[in-house]
């Protein structure tokens, strides 16, 4: 079995001041929630033990607004609280109980993908081990994780490099076998003081066991001005054109 994994905490400090009385991933994106787009993925890839990992002082209205995820078909939430600032990979530790020893996909709170990872998800249900990302050609690498690629290989993940080795983006989906939280505890904190999750990816790239998918339709973050009105326009979009 495959479980679901949303990171929704953080404190959006780069939405602020839309931030300073609620989570960035209870922003409106068009006409829902953000934190509704990454869950109706992972359910729509039949994915229906997912949990919610969040922080910061507004927790409590993820359990209001989401419940136990009835209005999407599940039977429950399981929800876990980062304390503080400390990466994507910190708070990912955090879901190594709920996921015993199964694989897990893990997903960005504020990524907006226009088509869903059914197919991606089957084929890492398949791999024998280790993980699978997904890359997106983007026009501004600069600003997100990119890897460095050696024929059809990815041989390092760069994480916002001034010159960035090519222009695929590593988006906000990654799926990991029971690996990463040996190789999140071997991790140590970046200039940032985070722990970063491209380390764990590039621990998988140094074993040989990272696979990747290139994603189809469009794909954006929604963590700056500029991205989340781009979200806005790219979902209010698609939903005029069905």
């Amino acid at each position: 079995m495959i479980k679901g994994v949303i990171l929704a905490g953080g404190l959006g400090s780069r939405l602020y001041p839309l931030t300073k009385v609620t989570n960035k991933h209870l922003l409106p994106v068009y006409d829902r929630p953000m934190i509704f787009y990454p869950l109706e993925k992972l359910v729509k890839a039949g994915i229906k033990d997912i949990m919610v990992i969040t922080g910061g002082t507004s927790s409590g209205d993820f359990l209001r607004l989401l419940e136990n995820g009835k209005d999407f078909g599940l039977e429950h939430l399981t929800y876990a609280y980062q304390e503080g600032e400390k990466g994507i990979a910190h708070a990912l530790a955090l879901a190594e109980h709920f996921a015993a020893g199964e694989k897990i996909v893990v997903i960005l709170g504020d990524n907006i993908l226009e088509k869903g990872i059914s197919e991606e998800v089957e084929i890492f249900r398949k791999q024998e081990k280790g993980a699978r990302i997904l890359l997106k050609e983007v026009n501004n690498p600069e600003r997100f994780g990119v890897a460095e690629m050696k024929e059809d290989r990815i041989v390092k993940i760069i994480e916002k490099p001034l010159t960035p080795p090519s222009k695929y983006a590593v988006i906000g989906v990654y799926m990991y076998d029971s690996q990463v939280f040996d190789f999140i505890r071997t991790l140590k904190p970046s200039s940032r003081g985070e722990l970063e999750i491209t380390d764990v990816n590039n621990r998988y790239i140094e074993k040989g066991e990272m696979t990747y998918g290139i994603l189809d339709g469009w794909w954006t973050d929604a963590g700056t001005f500029d991205s989340l009105l781009r979200a806005n326009i790219l979902v209010s979009k698609q939903k005029a054109s069905k």
